[in-house]
């Protein structure tokens, strides 16, 4: 099995693989669907806030309609708002001291689990912690409850767990996330063994190890010594890019890791970056088609990744937008799924109601049939 196979098979490739037209058409039905469950949900807080204040009728026995501004239609988030809201919260995670992998696949969680889930159904501040926190466990990097939660401030441990299984449900209980770092560092290693003189050639491409190191500063321009620093240069700034715009865009959504990666080192340096992709690729008419295939995709990735800024701290603009959607998200929050933590003592309640009920019922079976084989006495001994 080769590594695009392998790729194939995996859960991100058959669940978490989109086209910018279904992203934009999924988000779009999640929207419109989250925003009709706020308005069912508000109008069904009205009316119990109305039952339990019945109305004083007038002098004249009429009774005023005291619900008529609170009737009218709730503004919603728009789509835009609501990737503006968790781009934030995912830029938050960044900032938090844990390892690079950790953290990338925490804000992948964010980003699959609000495809299916809207901030106006769970703030996305809820379920930032929780992503977070499971992240560590799946990326094995063990961190207590307690210490865990005591890096956010006025959150307990319960409120970081009480929406764990939510999460997981919105991930579709795929926890697999594959990334692009390794991939570059690979890349990177390589790109230092062709300046030594000691890199190998595809198979199929008749080539020596010096043609390659000639071919390499050829491309580059310079001395081993020259491209040796060219290479940790264009490494250091495609790791950033990985390390923020890759995550805070749709890249995982649209492209692989490799594409991705290729596409970072081709912002940091194009004429590297076009190096290495002949190096592996075989001299031959189908080869040079999918060369041109390949360089349009990661020149649409580059331009992806291009599109959000590197810097993690939002602008004084960004800032006022985001209090805005803030003061707009208290407004059309649905009130049923505020109290996450309340939900999820229910939900246990609930489980452990069912458990007992089916133990009752396990109870009652055995003694039905202990009594009926009373009626026909023990068993004949042999």
């Amino acid at each position: 099995m080769t590594e695009d196979d392998a790729y194939r098979a995996s859960t991100q490739y058959r669940f978490w693989s989109f086209t910018t037209p279904a992203l934009v058409s999924l988000r779009s039905s999640t929207n419109a669907l989250a925003a009709d469950r706020v308005r069912a949900a508000l109008k069904r807080a009205r009316e119990a806030r109305v039952s339990s204040n019945a109305p004083t009728p007038d002098a004249d026995g009429s009774v005023a309609n005291s619900t008529t501004e609170a009737e009218k239609d709730i503004d919603c988030l728009t789509v835009d708002e609501e990737q503006k809201l968790l781009r934030f919260y995912c830029a938050k995670i960044i900032e938090h001291d844990f390892p690079t992998n950790v953290k990338a696949t925490a804000v992948q969680y964010m980003k699959r689990f609000y495809l299916s889930n809207s901030p106006m159904t769970y703030h996305p501040k809820q379920i930032m912690a929780v992503a977070l926190f499971l992240s560590t466990k799946t990326e094995h990097h063990y961190t207590s409850l307690k210490s865990f939660a005591a890096q956010f401030p006025k959150t307990t441990p319960e409120e970081v767990v009480a929406p764990e299984f939510l999460l997981t449900q919105g991930l579709r209980f795929t926890f697999d996330v594959k990334h692009p770092h390794r991939g570059l560092e690979g890349g990177v290693m390589e790109l230092g063994t062709m300046a030594d003189g000691k890199g190998v050639g595809v198979p199929g491409q008749a080539i020596t190890s010096k043609e390659l190191q000639e071919g390499m500063f050829k491309a580059a321009g310079g001395t081993a010594n020259e491209v040796h620093k060219r290479i940790q240069k264009a490494h250091g700034r495609a790791k950033d890019i990985l390390k923020t715009s890759a995550l805070l865009t749709d890249a995982y959504f649209m492209y692989t890791p490799p594409q991705i990666w290729l596409a970072a080192l081709f912002i940091a340096d194009e004429p590297l970056a076009l190096f290495y992709v002949n190096t592996k690729i075989t001299t031959s008419p189908t080869a040079e088609h999918f060369k041109i295939k390949l360089i349009t995709t990661l020149r649409a990735c580059a331009e992806l990744l291009n599109s959000s800024p590197a810097t993690l701290t939002a602008t004084p603009e960004e800032m006022g937008e985001l209090k805005r959607i803030g003061k707009k998200l208290y407004g059309c929050q649905n009130p049923e799924k505020i109290d996450l933590v309340g939900l999820n003592q229910a939900q246990k309640r609930e489980g452990e109601a069912d458990e007992n009920a089916v133990k009752k019922r396990k109870l009652e079976r055995e003694n039905s049939m202990r009594e009926a084989e009373a009626v026909f006495g023990g068993e004949l001994s042999k």
